[in-house]
């Protein structure tokens, strides 16, 4: 996201009331409240104290000769000055003192061919760095700058003051009163975000504006941390980290994997409705600290290492995968996604998810229907009561049996709320549809395979239509569709589906994209799901192999994750296409793909596996 409609977005999700709150005590008490195991509303939300200091970070990202500074404030009850030591919930955000209006890159443009140089017959990274150059000196001139005022969470801070928890803001490196520089989930922002949690434990120093040492002595060290979008993502990296006293972490709509959000599989993919955006253009957008040069050569070197040239896997990208560290989460964790969420896509809850489940951490996951959103917006009690009562027992120990209970809560499709022991619903499994001659209007979607001698079926890119129109074309040459019958029954989809293509191409690079689609029987669609990949990483997302035209391969594309029932009467299709307008890259029209049908397959995690499937479509 970025520009205004970013900054609308995030105050969103960040300052929205979400309407009555429980009436607070009329005087302020010494000490928290638990009823049925949720803390009560005790304490008063406005007779506060409030606190600014600077936390130091053990790292000098702004490359100034100085350790970078963590701009902070800090919420807590009065009766803490008596010697109540409380634990804290703790928000970290870039988008604190807003963000500045800048470019996305462009996408019209050809894709990446490694020529016998090894160079490229496109745009090379000092082209982009130029580029990036000029957008950093463009959004110079129109910087948000440091917040004049005292942040607040008008969602969250009183009810959290209320409740006997202190609340504790902090801006990110490079952004408002923070000094460094922004990274976009680089390393430094982890440990600029840890460090106040350090602070918190007696680990870091801070100081006042003044340059008075400031020390966290109402702290019980127990911290509890939470956020929406990229404020989530920050949990997450410093969860990573294993730091001692992050006690539990809530990471709403998170990225878990930088790459994963950019890119999949070696193809440059934009979040949804964000064509064009990347790391450096996030990095210069949440740059809003006073020095609007010293971060310049930092977001430079951003925008040539995120290498939107081969699209590849690197030690870069690595920095920002928080998945491969989930053998150091020490605090437990409540995931938060939204299952129409196409900005952070539903990948990013499933892999770290399963990570953590793989690694004994704690957890639990929590999965609605919306969007790019904070589940407090869908006005759900139940939301509020399982945050209580999550923090309740992970910040002040409070026996209140949530760690015992099922692990998953499903909204389903008419808006009620399911839960099952865990995510992907038990007795999912692996089942297999194979699609049948005729592609170019509308082909068989099968449980058996087409018998015989190869049949291929061909399709041309055209880069500019959306995957939704062409979906709904009833015949086309720029896509292949092939759909089941009608389900007699309902057919739910509950985790990854992949589709395996026996696929060849007569040009040296196309992309290629697969959709699953729900159509109704008055002929209305829905896409349930996608996925992308680039053909020359078809071995590894680190690694370009050139295609030679008119050779076939074997190519996998895993689609995003989701939890769907296709209702009785609806049929399920698989859709082909190459270029997919609002997430790929786009070149000129015109690439051509050929699959071979009888080497061709759709896996579906389905509940209740093959059986369900056969019941259901036949």
């Amino acid at each position: 996201m970025k520009g205004a409609r970013r900054a609308a977005t995030l105050a969103a999700l960040v300052t929205l009331p979400l309407g009555a709150v429980p009436a607070v005590a009329s005087a302020a008490a010494d000490g928290p409240l638990f009823t049925d195991g949720e803390a009560q509303p005790v304490f008063s939300a406005t007779d506060v104290v409030r606190e600014s200091l600077w936390v130091r970070a053990p790292v000098d990202s702004d490359r100034d000769g100085r350790d970078d500074e963590v701009y902070t404030e800090v919420v807590r009850q009065k009766a803490t000055d008596r010697g109540l030591k409380v634990p804290v919930v703790f928000f970290n955000s870039p988008y604190f003192s807003g963000g500045n209006d800048v470019a996305n890159h462009n996408v019209d443009v050809e894709l990446y061919v490694p020529n016998k140089r090894g160079g490229h017959d496109r745009r090379d990274g000092s082209v982009l760095k130029a580029q990036a150059d000029e957008r950093i000196a463009a959004a110079v001139g129109s910087a948000a700058g440091p917040n004049a005022g005292p942040i607040t969470s008008g969602r969250y801070e009183a009810y959290f003051i209320e409740r006997g928890f202190a609340v504790v803001y902090a801006e990110s490196l490079g952004t408002g009163k923070s000094t460094g520089c922004p990274t976009s989930g680089g390393r430094n922002e982890t440990i600029g975000s840890k460090s106040v949690i350090d602070w918190l434990n007696g680990r870091a120093p801070a100081r006042d504006a003044a340059g008075s040492p400031v020390k966290a002595s109402w702290s019980t060290g127990k911290v509890g941390m939470m956020g929406v979008s990229y404020n989530g993502t920050l949990p997450n990296a410093v969860a990573s980290t294993g730091v001692r006293g992050l006690e539990t972490i809530v990471p709403i709509a998170a990225i878990s994997s930088w790459y994963d959000y950019y890119r999949a599989d070696g193809a440059v993919v934009a979040p949804g409705t964000f064509q064009g955006e990347d790391l450096d253009v996030l990095a210069e957008y949440v740059y809003t600290r006073e020095d609007r040069e010293i971060c310049k050569p930092v977001i430079a070197e951003v925008a040539a290492k995120q290498d939107r040239v081969t699209g590849d896997y690197s030690p870069f990208w690595d920095e920002r995968n928080y998945v491969d560290d989930a053998h150091k989460v020490r605090a437990s964790v409540l995931a938060v996604h939204g299952l129409s969420d196409w900005n952070v896509k539903v990948k990013h809850v499933a892999q770290w998810y399963e990570a953590l489940r793989r690694n004994g951490v704690e957890h639990k996951i929590w999965l609605h229907r919306a969007g790019h959103t904070d589940p407090d917006t869908l006005r759900s009690q139940e939301w509020r009561r399982t945050l209580n009562r999550w923090f309740s027992h992970y910040l002040y120990g409070v026996d209140n049996g949530i760690e015992r209970e099922p692990k998953s809560t499903v909204q389903r499709e008419d808006g009620s709320w399911v839960d099952e022991a865990d995510w992907p619903a038990p007795g999912t499994a692996k089942a297999e549809l194979f699609p049948w001659a005729g592609g170019s209007a509308k082909g068989a979607l099968r449980t058996s395979q087409l018998p015989g001698r190869p049949v291929v079926e061909s399709l041309r890119d055209d880069s500019s239509k959306t995957a939704e129109a062409l979906a709904d074309l009833p015949s086309s040459g720029n896509r292949l569709s092939y759909a089941t019958r009608a389900a007699t029954t309902p057919l739910r989809l509950s985790g990854t589906a992949r589709v395996d293509l026996a696929i060849s191409f007569d040009r040296p690079a196309a992309n290629v994209t697969a959709l699953l689609v729900d159509r109704a029987p008055d002929g209305s669609s829905h896409v349930i799901t996608r996925g992308w990949t680039d053909p020359q990483n078809r071995a590894s997302p680190s690694r370009t192999k050139p295609i030679r035209p008119g050779e076939r391969y074997r190519v996998e594309v895993e689609l995003e994750p989701q939890d769907y029932v296709v209702a009785a009467g609806h049929s399920l299709e698989f859709v082909l296409i190459s270029s997919d307008y609002d997430y790929t890259l786009r070149p000129k029209p015109g690439a051509g793909l050929s699959i071979d049908l009888t080497g061709t397959a759709v896996e579906l995690p389905v509940v209740g596996g093959t059986a369900s499937l056969r019941e259901s479509i036949g």
